[in-house]
């Protein structure tokens, strides 16, 4: 039974992860539900930080048993965190996290918002994270979801109460939300806010409390909890199959970048939330004292009294016969002046329509994505599916004013298709996440249309409008403009219709480190995004350096095809950095971004246009040893790195492991968190020891102890613990000066620790044997030294090295200091004293 429940959902999960694109195709199960959604009139917001904060147990009972309209406000986009499925870091890792919030609500049933705050990294206290985000722009972002989502109630993640306790960003957003409860409702608080939206005044504001706010159940169970309202969310929903746990857990399962992905739960399960502001409930009943029923609104009784005879009587085998009803109903509700209400309802309203009569809408257009001033077909289908008099009165391509007056029934079953010769004209713009458009700062994203902040996506660029007839009334439904195709192996597929630009150019090294001052080749790959591309490609590049030659034409006779020009990059004498960037010249246009797809079954398909640049740094770098191991684990650039300083580097699995291939190498380096992720690296550590004894270097970057997959991380004692330092410019002192990995062959010092980001290291040591040298100390404010950072044992004739310093942030960043102690690291042990003296003399 056990592993029919598994296969069951992992089925549901995977059915979910394929289908993420394709169209919802509801069976009356899910048209009954909506109704029951559509009468009632009540509205949650969860607030917390990022991308895996929230509830998803809390949001599916709210949206599902409640069948309250529930959102979840994500100040950030979650761009700061790691990426266990891929390479994509910073803006990249935020779209893709942006996607996977989107991916769980369409399983919860919840709906998605955000702020412009920037996930910069981790931080200790709230005071920091608003020191560094903007703190007036994220408290006007919190105000204005509130005012535009109108809740009635409000439910923080995290307590605004408990400073220093947790993530900075996780206090500071129930601090803003405590704040912005009654700021929403003050008309001079954020005036400028009110030209998109009018104030709001939340009933009552709660903290999702837990028993790991006390420390353990048995504290959490002595509580005084009168003040507490509590939930069983384990409730189980017929009409689906499935209980709110097993949901929220499948959704909660969306979040695969962060090995979120996780076993369903079943059986009867309390959630508690604490009274913190407004009016108190009476009871469990989080809407005690507001009505939630068509009575809320003028004019609502009557439309109520159609819908709930809709619910009560609801035709699970024929849902079409309640269209009547369902267009009378909503030709009241057009006449409602409660703007917020009639707009949500009509929308709800609208779809349910679409669902019982059958309706299949679609707009696909031939390729995916397209320039402008190019060509395009756009096939329509439309296809009703019931017994229903429905007429196609037009169809209309937005916002490209193409249209077509059909006017014809759309008879049962019967498939109408048109096709659409559209171009693109010249004045839309391309496709991007919106949040991208504009440089922000370390701790803010830059967004100048006010009317889009807090959306989760960018809208796409065509939509198809449907005019349709229902006995003499006429209701619009607006479809995007999408990609339909197939795959022999995956069968029809979907993917967003996109605008992108004629011409991008990348450089694909991102960082290009110059050992010495000879000139390097360079690469510059071209793409056309459509026919007959002509122009000429320069390199921007700082005023000490130089390029060869100075341009170089383009000619592309293909859209989709590439070219590469190879290009001579000349550093100075002298350590030097700074940036490149290729522009392509067509006509009176210059193209500067590079083009990025980002492709997993899981979300849709994104792509994402950032400024072409590569970082390029001219430093004196010795090392030795020549070929090294490398051990994935959650994905960085470290192989790539090591390869630009001149190493070979090998990537190797875990089941290649043997004393007889690592003999070949001078040094196995283990990728971030592999002790987290890859299971069988356990059985593999007593060959790894043994390689170190027989003189080779093995170096283990950071891993947490949560999830750790071996009792044996080091031949010694060592113990992980949560100690980082955030600040990337705190003080490094030196505990061990005159050790070799400071001195060899490269002479360290505090320079080398200018300019890294974001954090200097993560998940430090704090026990570890007598065998290990300290070799560095570091803070944050207020703070008592860390002094596990960087730890070196012999072992036998080589040497074990710990470190939890973020060489997987500083690599891609171009902090040469960074390579410059790796490659000490490396060379441990390596030093030929008769060469050194000679090469001194």
């Amino acid at each position: 039974m056990r592993k029919y429940l598994l296969l069951l959902g992992f089925v549901i999960t995977s059915q979910i992860n394929v289908l993420a694109q394709k169209p919802a195709t509801p069976a009356s199960s899910k048209i009954y539900e909506s109704i029951q959604k559509l009468n009632f009139l009540g509205s949650v917001l969860y607030v917390a930080a990022h991308p895996d904060d929230e509830n998803t147990r809390l949001i599916a009972y709210m949206s599902n048993h409640i069948k309250a309209r529930t959102a979840y406000l994500s100040l950030t986009r979650g761009d700061g965190g790691q990426n266990l499925i891929g390479p994509e870091i910073r803006e990249l890792l935020g779209v893709i996290r942006t996607q996977e919030l989107l991916a769980a609500r369409r399983v919860d049933g919840g709906e998605q918002i955000f702020s412009r705050a920037n996930d910069f990294g981790y931080s200790k206290r709230p005071e920091e994270t608003l020191s560094i985000w903007d703190k007036e722009q994220v408290l006007s972002d919190v105000v204005l979801a509130i005012r535009k989502f109108k809740p009635d109630v409000i439910i923080n993640r995290f307590d605004h109460r408990t400073l220093g306790t947790t993530h900075g960003h996780h206090t500071a957003s129930a601090m803003l939300s405590f704040e912005a409860f009654d700021l929403a409702a003050n008309k001079t608080a954020f005036p400028e806010l009110l030209e998109y939206t009018s104030t709001w005044q939340p009933k009552r504001l709660f903290y999702n409390t837990s028993w790991w706010r006390y420390g353990s159940q048995e504290k959490f169970d002595e509580v005084d909890k009168s003040n507490m309202t509590s939930f069983d969310i384990g409730v189980y929903y017929p009409l689906k199959g499935l209980s709110n746990n097993e949901i929220a857990d499948i959704a909660r399962s969306q979040h695969l970048c962060q090995g979120f992905g996780r076993l369903s739960q079943r059986g009867s399960q309390k959630e508690y939330i604490e009274f913190i502001k407004g009016e108190k409930p009476e009871g469990d009943d989080i809407f005690s004292g507001i009505d939630t029923s068509w009575s809320r609104i003028k004019g609502g009784n009557a439309i109520g009294n159609i819908l709930y005879e809709v619910e009560n009587n609801f035709n699970f085998t024929n849902p079409s016969t309640h269209l009547p009803q369902l267009i009378k109903a909503y030709k009241l509700l057009q006449n409602i002046d409660d703007q917020h209400w009639k707009t949500i309802k009509t929308q709800e309203l609208k779809h349910i329509i679409e669902m019982c009569a059958g309706l299949y809408l679609e707009a696909s257009a031939s390729t995916p994505a397209i320039a402008t001033n190019n060509s395009v077909k756009i096939e329509i289908e439309a296809l009703n599916r019931s017994t229903s008099n429905i007429t196609l009165k037009s169809i209309n391509i937005s916002p490209l004013n193409q249209q077509e007056n059909t006017d014809i029934s759309l008879q049962n079953n019967k498939k109408f298709t048109y096709t659409f010769n559209s171009i693109i004209p010249k004045n839309i713009a391309t496709t991007n996440p919106y949040w991208l458009n504009e440089k922000g700062t370390l701790g803010m994203y830059k967004v100048n249309d006010k009317t889009i902040i807090g959306n989760p996506e960018t809208k796409r660029a065509l939509q198809a409008n449907f005019v349709l007839d229902f006995d003499g009334y006429t209701i619009n439904f607006e479809k995007d403009v999408i990609y339909r195709y197939s795959k022999p192996d995956k069968g029809e597929l979907y993917r967003p219709f996109e605008i992108i630009p004629e011409a991008s150019a990348k450089i694909s090294e991102k960082v290009i480190i110059f050992n010495n001052n000879k000139q390097q080749d360079i690469s510059v790959i071209v793409k056309a995004e459509r026919d007959n591309l002509e122009g000429h490609v320069e390199i921007c590049h700082p005023n000490d350096w130089s390029v060869y030659p100075k341009n170089q034409k383009v000619s592309i006779k293909h859209k989709g095809e590439e070219q590469t020009l190879v290009f001579t990059v000349i550093p100075p004498k002298n350590e030097s950095e700074g940036f490149i960037s290729p522009i392509v010249h067509v006509g009176d246009k210059s193209y500067t971004k590079e083009l990025i797809d980002i492709s997993y079954e899981h979300i849709p398909h994104q792509t994402v246009l950032l400024p072409s640049e590569s970082k390029v740094v001219r430093l004196d770098i010795k090392k030795r040893g020549e070929n090294i191991a490398y051990i994935q684990g959650a994905g960085d650039v470290v192989p790539e790195s090591l390869e630009q300083i001149g190493y070979n580097v090998r990537i190797i699995k875990t089941e290649e492991i043997t004393a007889e291939l690592l003999s070949n190498f001078d040094a196995v380096v283990v990728g971030i968190r592999a002790y987290n992720t890859l299971n069988a690296l356990d059985f593999k550590q007593q060959t790894l020891f043994d390689f170190v004894a027989k003189g080779g270097n093995m170096i283990v970057q950071y891993n947490t102890s949560h999830r750790l997959k071996t009792k044996q991380l080091a031949p010694y004692k060592l113990k992980l613990s949560r100690d980082r330092v955030t600040d990337e410019n705190a003080n490094v002192t030196f505990l061990n000066p005159k050790h070799e990995v400071l001195n060899f062959p490269n002479k360290i010092t505090q320079q080398d620790f200018d300019g890294w980001t974001q954090e200097r290291g993560l998940y430090f040591p704090s026990d570890w044997g007598k065998e290990f040298t300290p070799i560095l100390s570091m803070h944050d404010k207020n703070e008592s030294p860390k002094n596990g950072s960087l730890l070196i044992a012999k072992h036998g004739k080589g040497y074990y090295i710990y470190t939890g310093l973020s060489f997987f942030r500083e690599f891609p960043a171009g902090v040469s200091g960074a390579y410059r102690l790796f490659a000490n690291m490396l060379s441990l042990g390596k030093k030929d004293l008769k060469l050194e003296a000679k090469l001194n003399d």
